[in-house]
């Protein structure tokens, strides 16, 4: 891993203020006689990947993908990051995770694209937040993913057993040059290599004896399960305990999984989706043996970012809903389970915003928090974190 510097970026970067009229809290109306305030908490931010709640529950980081951990206490955007990168680009930072135990080791983790001379894989890196600067910077895990372009995903996580999963993307750099070519995006079906699964690692990279492909000397023994396309979110049911997954398709064929450890979720031989020349990804679109089918798919695409199961105790009523994050969607889409004349119930949040939701996290105070853009690519800092809460009469 390259050596980083820290710098100071207070110029380029805003504080939000309720004075600003474009930032303003707003209220809308939403299902079930529920109002929900958005509270502007940060703004000014350059494509905010992902955000991450300190133990104290008044501090939290977020990732910019440029290459910035920034933090908010109590509230305010502090103008200096805690760290930066010295990699050039608009591509060097994705997802925060804060360890289980950080009041005492105060370790955070990050997963990046790492540089080499093969190309570019997923780097999984792991500093010390001490003040207001992570130091001691080292790589804890690399994937085997080696590639040129292609999507890198990152979604780090926490599970309840300590142990640190990590997805990859299954880094398909020709998807889009007009062909239906899927020799690299086949790799996902591959155990021997890391491209388009979902990993388990211990949290200093070390492999957990109880993997399901640990002993096999045709797999890699951090392979949790497989089959998978771009998975940006994960979340564990508070009901069942199971891990969930979503992941994006390629023109349709969205899905959110229950991941079953060692379990084939598809990809590409089973997809709802299209190629980008418009012929169907897969001759066998809904199942094949072997093969786990999607708990939900979306057909056409909303790009789920990110996914978040509410526990908290501000909206009763949306207790174990599972809230997605929508890319070209834009929206907060929440999905509610065990309805009455039917399965489940959608409901598009915050589409009256026009904002590409990157994140959704619960925040320890019971309100919910999602990182937003503007748009993909480019510079433009109009990046958000906002707060969501219940809004009373006044």
């Amino acid at each position: 891993m390259k050596p980083y510097r820290f710098v100071a970026c207070a110029s380029a970067l805003l504080i939000f203020t309720l004075a600003m009229p474009y930032h303003a809290q707003q209220v809308f109306d939403v299902n079930g006689n529920q109002k929900i305030r958005v509270v502007p908490i940060a703004t000014g931010l350059v494509h905010p990947y992902s955000i991450a709640f300190l133990p104290d529950g008044k501090t939290m980081l977020v990732a910019e993908q440029p290459g910035r951990m920034r933090i908010i206490r109590d509230g305010v955007l502090d103008p200096k990051p805690v760290w930066t990168t010295s990699d050039s680009g608009a591509d060097n930072l994705h997802f925060v995770a804060v360890h289980p135990k950080f009041i005492e080791n105060h370790f955070v983790y990050f997963s990046y694209p790492k540089k080499g001379e093969r190309g570019i894989t997923l780097g999984v890196a792991r500093g010390r937040l001490d003040g207001g600067t992570l130091t001691e910077i080292k790589d804890v895990f690399v994937a085997d993913a080696w590639e040129t372009g292609g999507n890198l995903a990152g979604r780090i996580m926490f599970g309840p057993d300590g142990s640190l999963y990590v997805t990859v993307g299954d880094r398909d750099r020709i998807c889009c040059n007009g062909t239906d070519d899927n020799s690299l995006r086949l790799k996902a079906q591959d155990l021997k290599n890391d491209v388009g699964k979902v990993l388990r690692i211990g949290d200093d990279g070390s492999i957990p004896t109880d993997n399901p492909f640990v002993g096999r000397t045709d797999a890699k023994p951090e392979i949790f399960t497989y089959g998978h396309r771009n998975t940006y979110g994960l979340a564990f049911n508070p009901e069942t305990g199971a891990l969930w997954q979503s992941e994006i398709g390629p023109m349709g064929g969205d899905e959110v999984n229950i991941l079953v450890a060692g379990h084939n979720y598809g990809w590409p031989l089973v997809s709802m989706g299209r190629n980008y020349t418009g012929s169907l990804v897969s001759d066998q679109p809904w199942f094949r043996p072997g093969m786990d089918n999607p708990r939900i798919f979306w057909v056409p695409s909303i790009s789920p970012s990110s996914i978040m199961f509410y526990t908290g105790d501000k909206f009763p009523a949306w207790k174990n809903n599972l809230f997605v994050g929508a890319l070209n969607g834009k929206q907060l889409q929440r999905i509610a389970f065990n309805q009455p004349s039917q399965a489940e119930r959608r409901e598009p949040l915050l589409t009256q915003l026009d904002i590409r939701v990157r994140d959704v996290q619960q925040g320890p105070d019971g309100d919910i928090y999602v990182a937003t853009e503007k748009r993909s690519g480019g510079a433009d800092a109009d990046g958000t974190v906002l707060r969501i809460e219940p809004a009373t009469e006044r």
